[in-house]
Order: C-alpha cells, then structure tokens, then sequence
C-alpha cells in the first residue's frame, strides 16, 4: 500500500508541479520584474539544501533580501530582518517566495508535501531519530507547517515530520496541502480560529 501511494505521490507531484508552472507563469513574470526593478541582483535566490537519502541539491526561491554572500555562505541569519525588502516582506506573506520550489518538484529534488529542507550544516548535528527526516523527499509544505510552522520549537517540527513520514499517505499530502491553502489565504490566526470554532461547533 505505501509503494502505491508513493507512486501515486510522484504523480501528483509531477503534474500538480507542471500545471502550477503553466498556469502561475504570469504570477512569475509580474514577480520577476518586481525584483529586478525594486532589487539590485538576481531574481532567484538558490542554497543547497538536503534531501532524501542525504542527497543535496540546490533550492529555488525568488528573493526576498538584498544580496549579502557573506551571510549566505556563513548561514548567518542574524541580519536577516535587516536585509529583508518591502517587496520581499509581500512575497513572504503570501508565500509567493517559495514558488519556483515547483521547478525542483518536478526535477525529483523535492515532493508537494514532505518535511521542510535543512542545510548540511544542520543536518550534520542531527541525532538518529532527526535523521528520519531524510527517508523522504522534503516539500515545499508539511504537516509542521499547517500545525505553528515556525512558532513551533524545534523538537516539535521534528516530531511532526517524523509523524508524517509514518502516517504517510496521499490522502493526507491533500490534507496538507488544502490546510496550506487555507492559510496562505485567510492568514494562520485567522485559520487557526475557524478551525478552532468548527471543532468546538461539533462537540
């Protein structure tokens, strides 16, 4: 039953991947010339990152932040607030920054749904039960991240990835993906509310 839901993933990965690109391809542009007309540099930020089997690969994101190399090399995010853009702020809030993550989606690099992708630097200090993050493909949206996101410790962002990877299914990488929906539109107080009343309204 897993081996089929990992092929149904792929699946769903490749054309949910495909048809976001076709379909988001003006979104694209319109950002693109955001960046180059607000932001001295390139249009897409690009980081190796870590994925299943220890693999690495190289992430794609349009950026949100003035270029600073020696920060980027060093992981240095104490600058980070200060390097952050008006536009970059927009993109961020709609999540319209990590798009171009459908381009590794559909390379393999990465699934719709999966534990969110770490640097080497960070997965070198993980322990063995950390280290499950890596028996699949990372996503572009987790059960962490419709669950706090980076209002969760650690420990817990751990914990749900490690839940997802053992719970896995394709009917919960839809759950996933409709919550992570939701949230980019009404906002995650605003959803965590409604959810709240709903379960409340039920019991």
């Amino acid at each position: 039953m897993r081996t089929l839901n990992l092929a149904l993933k792929r699946i769903v990965d490749i054309l949910c991947s495909l048809i976001g690109l076709i379909i988001l391809s003006p979104i694209f542009l319109i950002v693109s010339i955001l960046i180059k007309t607000t932001m001295p540099g390139p249009i897409f930020f690009t980081q190796e990152r870590v994925g299943k089997n220890k693999k690495v690969f190289r992430i794609l994101k349009f950026r949100t932040m003035k270029v600073d190399k020696e920060a980027e090399e060093s992981f240095d995010f104490s600058k980070d607030k200060d390097r952050l853009t008006w536009t970059g702020k927009f993109l961020r809030r709609y999540k319209i920054d990590e798009l171009p993550q459908l381009i590794n989606v559909l390379k393999g690099d990465m699934s719709l749904v999966g534990p969110r992708p770490t640097v080497m630097k960070q997965v070198e200090k993980y322990t063995s039960y950390e280290m499950k993050r890596l028996d699949m493909k990372p996503g572009m949206t987790g059960l962490a991240q419709v669950n706090g996101n980076v209002t969760l410790p650690w420990e817990q962002r751990i914990k749900y990835d490690i839940e997802y990877i053992n719970k896995f299914s394709i009917l919960l990488d839809f759950k996933i993906l409709f919550k992570t929906i939701a949230i980019v539109i009404f906002g995650e107080d605003k959803f965590k509310k409604e959810q709240a009343d709903l379960e409340e309204s039920r019991s």
